[in-house]
């Protein structure tokens, strides 16, 4: 299960419900990311689950917060670094999920914030986070500032996305929101990354 020559890759959420890990993993899926958290207080109720067998299947792993826009960032990204812990030197980047706004936090825009919670579980990594995003939302709300983070684009129906302001190329890319893979009841989200396993490995030792 690939586009072209590049690794495949699922994300899950609690309406996956419980994953077959060893499955997805005999199915040519190299890596999956786990939604953690969300705003400053809920967590992913199957967030635990999925992180220990994801790890326990082989796959390389990473975890997600979604983004609310109208609450503190330094509290968001602290509840983050709370619920997933330290990162393992073969899990993915910590990823800032962005896609809506419900109006910023505070007296200050949208950017300053994502930018404070980058910085955050940043520095608390050791590593640096990677966008999810869409093309239309980001240049509506967000700026061209942000190209230095690794980006994890969602678009469908395309044979290749198209990128937001700010960037020069795509990391990730989740190009389905119905794919079918053993393991998973239901539909589930279909990613991408930009190269082979091989060079996965590589781009997680990049600081």
């Amino acid at each position: 299960m690939t586009i072209g020559t590049n690794l495949s890759g699922i994300d899950v959420s609690h309406y996956q419900g419980t994953v077959d890990w060893p499955a997805v993993k005999s199915n040519s899926i190299g890596f999956a990311f786990a939604k953690a958290t969300q705003g400053t207080t809920m967590v992913d109720s199957q967030f635990s689950t999925n992180w220990a067998n994801m790890k326990a299947a082989g796959l390389l792993r990473g975890a997600y917060h979604f983004f609310d826009s109208s609450c503190d960032p330094t509290a968001q990204a602290n509840h983050f670094l709370a619920t997933i812990g330290s990162l393992d030197a073969t899990d993915l980047p910590p990823v800032l999920d962005i896609e809506s706004f419900s109006g910023a936090y505070g007296t200050t825009d949208l950017p300053t914030n994502v930018q404070t919670w980058l910085n955050i579980v940043g520095q608390s990594q050791g590593r640096k986070p990677m966008i999810y995003t869409g093309t239309s939302f980001w240049n509506k709300y967000m700026n061209d500032q942000f190209g230095g983070y690794p980006l994890w684009i969602a678009e469908y129906g395309v044979s290749q996305p198209t990128l937001p302001n700010g960037w020069t190329a795509w990391t990730f890319w989740q190009s389905s929101q119905t794919g079918i893979v053993p393991g998973v009841s239901g539909n589930v989200d279909m990613d991408s990354y930009a190269g082979s396993y091989e060079g996965l490995l590589a781009f997680l030792q990049t600081p």
